[in-house]
């Protein structure tokens, strides 16, 4: 029972390093407007990945926004998923599903006295 036990764990866990998906805050180094290619690093360890964003669903402070706006802020939050391929010769390191913004003005939390 415990070799069953031991192997579906590790095949929970082959299985979730496969289709990684990361989620969280990154500093957004570069935009590519006409692939719609983005450069984010995480802020901590500083580990670069190029995405695909032609797809993701993009927000600025919850309401729907172009790819173009993402040039006007250097932290986003990205929600992408790791997978190597090849599109008009650039190495991607994976396919981002959601980008939001959330200006200073309202990540600030509102106090009551």
């Amino acid at each position: 029972m415990r070799k069953l036990l031991a192997a579906f764990i590790l095949i929970v866990f082959a299985c979730s390093l496969a289709a990684a998906v990361e989620a969280g805050k990154f500093r957004l180094l570069s935009i590519a407007e006409t692939g719609k290619i983005i450069l984010i690093s995480t802020i901590p360890q500083k580990a670069k990945y190029v995405l695909d964003a032609s797809t993701a669903k993009i927000t600025v402070d919850g309401k729907p926004a172009e790819f173009s706006a993402l040039g006007a802020y250097s932290v986003v939050n990205v929600k992408f998923e790791l997978k190597k391929s090849t599109r008009t010769g650039i190495d991607l390191d994976g396919v981002a599903s959601e980008i939001r913004v959330l200006t200073p003005e309202n990540t600030k939390i509102s106090s009551n006295p």
